[in-house]
């Protein structure tokens, strides 16, 4: 286990546990919070085999996780290090068995590498294009921050299908926040169960993130005082040798208890700085995370505090999840708002394919052929054209980007993952 403090580095990747963060060189890396977590675990035990069962127990320690989730953070994480499962660099997967982790993992003090820290985080796209095609959607969020500031809280659900970067947008958001005032922020992620789910997960999830960084104390000594239930069930943050006295305190507090000392411990936390919940794939939530919603919602007391939250329309609609009526009624009582991300249009691809490719000489008709075939959702837009480089459709030749073949050949050509993918969402319908 590493020391406090300490960055481990595995070339060209640096790892900050501490305060959840990847870097690529000066770039920082967009990593949610669940494969980050199997990422710092795999790389706290590098060369030694690490079971779904031991990594399950480490990330998700009361909760039961089915393996195409865990699946998907893996696939995830590959991704995000360029990591390819046949002939693997960092993560090797050992047949029905687990994952090991082959990369040589170095570990520095902080305080080594802060100086190669940029003071701006690079943009999430800056490898691969610029963000395009949002500015409207990242004014309306940025709107609702500076409302929440002014002391009118703020619920926001961000919506689109799978594909249409709800993450990318609030990461941009976040990463354009000022920093002055200081921000509060939180990020919890909903995740895909096989029966029923842990209570309050993504709201735990972020408040434990809180705990563990520089406001750490002051959040802990607000939840004990206005949301002890809360802090019974993160055993991490309370002081050693008080958590059993905490529990016996707490034993046998009701539901309705949990919703009034949370709503009235947001408050409290936003009176001393403001705060930021970002929730994650709410089309998973439990129940007992909207019932906390819908009560921060629909509460009057002024609290500069901006709730996020993101989700799928289709997934509420198919499997009946309670959030579609949910948002529903706060909306017709102005209890929130919504940021519908909507597909890309045909001028929005050219810029970005400008973006991605300066001085390039691609053929006029790339970008109505690409608009075409994925219909303007930027995942499929994204594979697509990191695809087309790959088979070398797509070529810099004598410092110019040129297209390699016909339009009708690159129309043909669809990536596997993004097969794979289609094909489970037809499935899934």
């Amino acid at each position: 286990m590493e020391k406090p403090g300490q960055i481990l580095v595995f070339d060209p990747f640096r790892l900050d546990p501490v305060n959840e963060r990847l870097w690529r060189g000066a770039e920082l890396l967009p990593v949610r919070p669940k494969p980050f977590a199997i990422l710092r675990y795999l790389a706290e035990h590098p060369g030694r085999l690490v079971t779904k069962e031991e990594l399950n127990k480490a990330v998700w320690p009361d909760t039961v996780v089915g393996e195409t989730s865990l699946k998907g953070y893996i696939r995830d994480l590959r991704e995000v290090l360029d990591d390819d499962p046949e002939a693997p660099r960092f993560i090797e997967t050992v047949a029905r068995r687990g994952y090991r982790f082959l990369a040589l993992v170095q570990r520095h003090d902080e305080a080594e590498t802060e100086t190669t820290t940029p003071l701006v985080p690079a943009h999430p796209y800056s490898d691969h294009g610029a963000f395009v095609g949002r500015e409207h959607e990242l004014e309306t969020l940025q709107t609702h921050f500076r409302r929440a500031l002014n002391g009118t809280r703020q619920v926001v659900f961000v919506t689109g299908e799978s594909g249409m970067g709800k993450t990318t947008l609030v990461d941009t958001f976040l990463r354009q926040m000022p920093s002055d005032p200081p921000v509060w922020l939180g990020h919890g992620q909903c995740i895909e169960h096989y029966g029923s789910g842990e209570a309050y997960l993504p709201i735990l999830e972020a408040l434990g993130q809180l705990t563990r960084r520089d406001e750490g104390k002051r959040v802990i000594n607000t939840l004990l005082r206005y949301a002890p239930t809360w802090l019974a069930q993160m055993p991490a943050a309370v002081p050693e040798g008080e958590l059993e006295v905490l529990q016996r305190k707490v034993h046998g507090a009701t539901q309705e208890r949990m919703l009034r000392e949370m709503a009235e411990a947001l408050e409290a936390l936003a009176m001393l700085c403001p705060v930021v919940i970002w929730i994650e794939d709410l089309h998973w939530s439990d129940y007992s995370t909207l019932d906390l919603l819908a009560s921060v919602a629909r509460r009057r007391e002024p609290a500069r505090l901006l709730v996020i939250g993101a989700y799928r329309p289709t997934d509420i609609i198919v499997s009946g999840h309670p959030l579609k009526g949910l948002k529903q009624e706060l909306h017709l009582h102005h209890h929130c708002e919504e940021v519908a991300v909507p597909f890309l249009e045909e001028p929005e691809i050219r810029q970005y394919l400008t973006a991605r490719f300066p001085h390039h000489q691609l053929l006029p008709g790339l970008g109505p052929m690409l608009h075409e075939s994925t219909e303007g959702n930027p995942l499929f837009l994204v594979n697509v054209v990191e695809d087309l480089v790959r088979q070398e459709r797509i070529r810099e030749t004598e410092g110019a980007w040129r297209l390699q073949g016909t339009a009708a050949e690159v129309r043909a050509s669809v990536p596997e993952n993004l097969r794979q993918m289609i094909e489970k969402q037809i499935e899934h319908l």
